[in-house]
């Protein structure tokens, strides 16, 4: 994830990184640009319409449509983020239940072997969880002084829960923690699932195709016509006009289809591997 002074104005206008949209469209937007200049050339050079003709008046649909294409963007972009902000919330839930579950095991626990398997085995929780989501082959080491032996054909956040239950169940059996604390520990344990299911349904929940791929054909065909409404008023002037409308209209998707699936690679992404970091280093200070 970028991190950004929210307000230096100037280094946004003229930076371009890694994730910026104009990399990535720059070879169509020189192919529209080179379309919408042929279609210019031909209505100013060769084709003698009439003032009153229907070509000249198609800027009034163009006016029509853009207000839809408008609306269906931002309802677009505004469902992407709920996706990305939702999954920041659940790493967020996860960071403050592995706290509290350290926090509840350090006051409970005096045997020093029984705290060093917790101090492993709950950070390894979160950076399973982020190699799971990132679709990457969950490694044995997790950390320098944390190695699992786990079933890498199998659910491997479940398995880890399950080894924290097993756990914290074989403390109970052994009388080292009460009923009531076993099921205040286990209401812990509970929430890591619910965490990774929720993130899950994010990740394996894409936009519906249908609906992704009307509002591509819908910017395309949009931008297509532009250059015939336009050429009449703007002259070669159209050029530009419409390489920057296409650039916004895409931009716009391009941004919602990164965002839309938070766990990955991407500069925009969630930073869950740091968040993973982070979760060992503070369950490390309370042990």
């Amino acid at each position: 994830m970028i991190s950004y002074n929210t307000k230096d104005w100037f280094t946004f206008i003229f930076r371009f990184h890694k994730a910026d949209t104009f990399r990535t469209l720059l070879p169509i937007m020189l192919a529209i640009g080179a379309y919408s200049g042929i279609i210019g050339y031909l209505e100013v050079e060769y084709w003698q319409l009439p003032e009153n003709s229907y070509v000249k008046n198609i800027t009034i649909m163009h006016g029509m449509l853009g207000f839809v294409i408008s609306l269906l963007l931002v309802f677009r972009t505004n469902t992407a983020y709920d996706r990305w902000w939702e999954g920041r919330r659940m790493w967020g839930s996860l960071v403050n239940n592995s706290r509290n579950l350290a926090i509840k095991l350090s006051a409970m626990l005096h045997d020093e072997k029984d705290r060093d398997d917790f101090r492993k085995l709950i950070p390894a929780y979160a950076m399973i969880l982020h190699k799971h989501l990132n679709d990457s082959e969950t490694a044995q080491q997790l950390f320098d002084d944390v190695d699992l032996e786990m079933d890498h054909h199998k659910h491997k956040p479940n398995q880890l829960a399950g080894m924290l239950f097993k756990k914290i169940n074989d403390l109970y059996e052994s009388k080292k923690i009460s009923g009531d604390q076993l099921i205040i520990l286990n209401a812990e344990i509970q929430s890591f699932t619910e965490i990774c299911g929720a993130c899950e349904r994010i990740k394996n929940t894409p936009i519906p195709y249908s609906y992704s791929a009307f509002l591509k054909k819908f910017i395309f065909f949009y931008v297509m016509t532009l250059p015939f409404g336009y050429s009449f008023s703007l002259g070669y002037y159209v050029v530009p006009v419409v390489v920057f409308i296409f650039y916004v209209l895409a931009s716009l998707e391009l941004i919602a289809e990164e965002i839309e699936d938070p766990f990955g690679s991407d500069e925009n992404d969630l930073p869950t591997f740091k968040m993973a970091e982070n979760i060992k280093k503070h369950i490390d200070e309370i042990f």
